[in-house]
């Protein structure tokens, strides 16, 4: 089952490709997403002087919320490729708007956790990078991976506008004035989506960009047309899913979870004042946005597999050096490698993904990598505060999640090009038995 095509934008009224209307839309759904996630830095401590819940307790909704960011993934991923990205943008949107909304009466721990943790987390989850991914697929023939690149630095660019802007909200009007301000951008995010978003090129009469018409029709690796969607019981027979998966686990783990939840703290206990720490994160948020577009241009010209061996060998090096800093230019150029590596994984992960399984399955598939992500994430967020407190700091953490990185390293190495043709095969040895 398809989405019904919208209202057809007339070609001569545009100067551009409708394309770039799609990819505004999404940016635009992705960044307020991506901004609303970046909340509980802000709101953790307001709510636990509004109710009088323990660190713990708040804590454990957080958590709850990443691992249903996690979840809303595949099922998004699942509706997107059955009913169109326009639709399941709105309704993501919508959830995430009435949850939000909703928060604003609540009074129990309970209520928190059902809204914020389950709805929101769902929500959040549905508007992600999966939505990048099947844009870029659907819409253009050319430059794909610059393309996931540029949607997956809203994430980066959501952060940034939106974490100074809700403390200072937070400041001035409480944490009721945060959190409205979130339902009410979020639920402008819904028409936009309604009257803007349209799911393929066929709908507004156009060829994808970088198809003058004169190519022939697009085919997955193996032949087989790109409608073609392959089940999640056969990815997951595929060496190749599991790669992806425990890879993209050691992203998670790296990255959100650990630097982004541990970081500031470790550098203040290790004697760096806050404002360079925050200066520190900052600046990794900036190189975040320059090196999530690197890797997009270079995940159309370059060996995928490759390029995540070196990410993953980078971002493994700078937090095995992460312990021994105690200069603030030493923080800052930790904090460059690891903004400039930080996303840098999603578009190659999400175009081999593509290639491996065929584009029709792209948001299903991905997704559940997308999961396996957020799951690292979530463990990561946890465990390392664990160890903190076994330990007194963070260094044992740190070099543990060093020689996690170096695993990723081989696996991203032992991910084949030949996964697609290999679950043909079976599936029509499967279907001739």
């Amino acid at each position: 089952m398809t989405a019904a095509p919208g209202p057809v934008v007339a070609r001569s009224r545009l100067p551009f490709h409708v394309a770039w209307v799609v990819v505004g839309v999404t940016f635009v759904a992705l960044l307020v997403s991506a901004g609303i996630r970046a909340a509980p830095a802000a709101l953790i401590k307001p709510l636990e002087g509004a109710f009088g819940w323990d660190r713990a307790s708040v804590s454990l909704v957080v958590a709850i919320s990443i691992l249903a960011y996690g979840l809303g993934a595949p099922l998004g991923g699942t509706l997107v490729d059955r009913y169109g990205p326009r639709r399941v943008m709105a309704a993501g949107m919508a959830i995430i708007t009435a949850g939000l909304a909703a928060m604003l009466a609540m009074t129990e721990l309970w209520q928190f956790l059902l809204l914020w943790g389950l709805v929101v987390g769902i929500g959040t989850g549905i508007v992600s990078s999966v939505l990048a991914a099947t844009v870029a697929l659907r819409w253009f023939r050319t430059n794909r991976g610059l393309v996931v690149g540029l949607l997956s630095s809203a994430g980066s660019a959501g952060q940034l506008l939106f974490l100074p802007a809700l403390v200072g909200i937070t400041l001035a009007t409480g944490w009721t004035g945060a959190v409205g301000a979130m339902a009410m951008t979020a639920a402008m995010v819904v028409p936009l989506a309604v009257i803007l978003m349209r799911d393929r090129p066929e709908d507004v009469g156009r060829h994808p960009v970088g198809d003058d018409g004169t190519l022939p029709p697009e085919r997955n690796e193996d032949g087989s047309a790109v409608t073609v969607r392959v089940p999640m019981r056969v990815a997951t027979r595929s060496p190749d899913f599991w790669l992806l998966a425990s890879s993209f686990f050691v992203c998670g783990f790296t990255s959100n979870g650990l630097i982004g939840t541990h970081l500031l703290p470790h550098a203040v206990e290790h004697g760096f004042a806050e404002v360079t720490a925050a200066g520190a994160l900052g600046l990794m948020g900036l190189m975040n946005v320059v090196g999530t577009l690197g890797s997009g241009w270079l995940t159309d010209r370059y060996d995928n597999r490759r390029l995540l061996a070196i990410y993953y060998g980078f971002r493994a090096m700078a937090i095995f050096a992460l312990p021994f800093i105690s200069e603030a230019y030493g923080l800052y150029a930790f904090a460059v490698v690891m903004g400039l590596d930080w996303i840098a994984t999603v578009p190659p992960t999400a175009n081999l993904t593509a290639r491996i399984w065929g584009k029709a399955s792209v948001g299903s598939i991905y997704g559940w990598i997308f999961f396996s992500h957020m799951v690292g994430a979530a463990l990561a967020a946890y465990v390392g505060g664990l160890m903190r407190e076994a330990f007194g700091d963070y260094t044992a953490i740190f070099l543990a999640a060093a020689m996690l990185g170096l695993v990723a390293v081989l696996l991203a190495l032992r991910i084949s090009h030949t996964g697609l043709a290999a679950r043909t095969r079976e599936s029509g040895a499967a279907a001739a038995g």
